[in-house]
């Protein structure tokens, strides 16, 4: 059994990977948030490419001009040297003597050492054929015949008076070595020409070049540190302010009001600063204006709404013990009680409509909590209306293939949202089927109440929860609508930390989707009911809903429960 403590030595190694695999990512979130990182980066790689290509350009011409230099002294040297040797045979006098000629090429090499600066020397007899006269070639360490190429033989050879030069890698003892071969002829009494070369080493001059890039790149490495920090010093001096204006705004779209930016100095910035916190002040007594006229106006509505009460309650005491006597009335006047009891009791829920409303506004409301199936107060509501839908020769059907386990709801508010729901359906249904859907999964219940009436613009869609707002003004209401029941719809569903969707299309209908989370709080996922009902171009009659839909009760609740997340 392996020790105890190898087991956690893997770890930090497995952790640095991941750390190392997270580093992109990091990078590129830096990059988006930063501006200073984004710009620091930015600069630092546009100054590095500059510094790289002077660098570059330097070390190039400074190694032209270096080998330039060498190469001109080396063959001035050399021309030096050959000069004088050629000197001293045109002086020697040998008369064919071989002891004398071997004797004046002893002293042309001693010549060659002292006139040049290098030791390198060889030197080969351009007539091969064998002569007891001629000196014997000779070369020094360094320098042998193997490193002078062909075509430098050729080119020596074929001009006495021109000096040839070539670059090289000399084999030296402490190894190889950049160098130059210069040749030229020499004319030797009695003998003919030989080829002369002498070798220089470029090692000194290389080592100066190493020494010259390496300062180079560490004065090109010193500066893009330097401009870095000179970035980071002078973005920081104008990133911080604009950080505390984000912050700061941020705080002010928060609701934080009475943030203001801190002003430094007579410069741009700080005009920016005296600026927004102008703009600031304005927004803030603008709101506050306008937060002091909404709540003039809400206890306007509700102070009215207040008042209005007693007087409705009397009015509506008479318009129905005189609608009860409208037996007794001529037709004209009985028709007239009948309309004036309607319309007290339109005006009674105009006006409880509005005492709510008011109840939102001023943050009032207050959730009467119990465990509540909504399947059956769905059911609970199709029944209380089933003379309604008769009315209208409307078919509700019921879907509950889940929502049948009791959940913690406001049962008053739910059935009111679902009554307003299914009105509107039958009020725009046409007369054909309307069908209500409850589903649940883990973490909501959800009721929809789908028809398959005239349908609404996506423009309608977009305000039909705003208050006293009709898709089709010209239509007549038949139920008694105040124009309020959505927007109380959703008020009632975001209460319960749900939501309240829609969706219409033209010609297909409408989609109502009530989600409520089971636990309270805020919705953490989809909805068990799509909003979208996904059934394009297709009809009531394609989906056979003039055929009766069974509703799901408890005695189907076992095969429902097969589906995941339902109950």
């Amino acid at each position: 059994m392996p020790p105890a403590r190898a087991v956690p030595a893997s770890r930090p190694a497995l952790s640095a990977w991941r750390d190392w695999r997270s580093w992109p990512d990091s990078l590129t979130n830096l990059w988006r948030r930063s501006l200073r990182f984004r710009t620091i980066l930015v600069t630092l790689a546009l100054t590095a490419l500059a510094i790289l290509v002077a660098c570059i350009w330097m070390a190039l011409a400074i190694q032209n001009d270096l080998f330039q230099a060498r190469k001109d002294q080396v063959l001035a040297d050399s021309l030096r040297a050959t000069q004088a040797a050629q000197e001293t045979l045109d002086a020697a006098a040998v008369q064919g003597d071989t002891v004398q000629i071997q004797n004046l090429m002893t002293s042309v090499r001693t010549t060659l050492v002292e006139r040049s600066s290098t030791d390198m020397i060889a030197a080969f007899r351009i007539d091969r054929t064998p002569s007891q006269l001629a000196p014997q070639n000779f070369t020094t360490p360094g320098l042998t015949e193997d490193v002078i190429s062909d075509g430098m033989h050729e080119a020596v050879q074929s001009d006495a008076d021109q000096q040839w030069w070539q670059s090289v890698e000399l084999p030296l003892a402490d190894g190889p070595v950049p160098g130059i071969i210069v040749g030229q002829q020499l004319m030797v009494p009695d003998v003919g020409g030989y080829e002369l070369y002498l070798a220089y080493d470029l090692g000194s001059a290389s080592q100066t070049l190493g020494f010259v890039q390496t300062t180079l790149w560490i004065v090109g490495i010193a500066l893009v540190l330097l401009i870095g920090a000179i970035s980071w010093f002078v973005l920081r001096s104008v990133t911080i302010p604009i950080g505390e204006a984000a912050d700061t705004s941020a705080k002010l779209a928060s609701g934080e009001l009475g943030v203001r930016l801190p002003v430094r100095g007579e410069d741009e910035l700080a005009t920016l600063g005296r600026s927004f916190n102008a703009m600031a002040d304005s927004i803030e007594s603008q709101i506050k204006e306008l937060a002091d006229l909404s709540l003039v106006q809400q206890r306007f509505v509700s102070d009215v709404s207040h008042e209005l009460r007693t007087p409705l309650t009397t009015i509506r005491l008479a318009a129905d013990m005189i609608n009860d006597q409208r037996a007794d009335f001529d037709p004209a006047t009985a028709r007239a009680a009948e309309l004036l009891n309607a319309q007290v009791q339109r005006f009674e829920t105009l006006l409880t409509d509005l005492l709510e409303i008011s109840r939102y506004d001023a943050g009032s409301v207050q959730l009467e909590l119990e465990p509540t199936s909504l399947a059956h107060l769905a059911e609970d509501v199709i029944g209380s209306m089933h003379q309604l839908a008769e009315q209208h020769g409307t078919d509700i059907r019921l879907v509950a293939p889940g929502g049948y386990s009791p959940v913690e709801m406001d049962p008053r508010r739910v059935r009111r949202v679902v009554r307003n729901l299914l009105g509107n359906a039958i009020e725009h249904g046409e007369g054909r089927p309307i069908v209500i859907t409850v589903d649940s999964n883990h973490q909501a219940v959800a009721l929809g109440v789908r028809d398959y009436g005239l349908g609404m613009a996506p423009e309608d869609v977009e305000r039909v929860f705003d208050r006293f707002w009709r898709a089709d003004p010209s239509r007549t209401r038949t139920i008694g609508g105040t124009g309020l029941g959505l927007s109380i719809a959703l008020g009632d569903a975001r209460l319960h930390g749900g939501e309240l969707a829609v969706w219409s299309d033209l010609g297909r209908g409408s989609n109502f989707v009530l989600t409520l989370p089971r636990q309270g709080g805020h919705l953490t996922g989809p909805s068990p009911v799509p909003v979208d009902p996904g059934d394009e171009s297709v009809s009531s009659d394609d989906l056979g809903l003039t055929q009766p839909i069974p509703v799901l009760t408890m005695d189907a609740q076992s095969d429902a429960g097969a589906r995941g997340g339902s109950s």
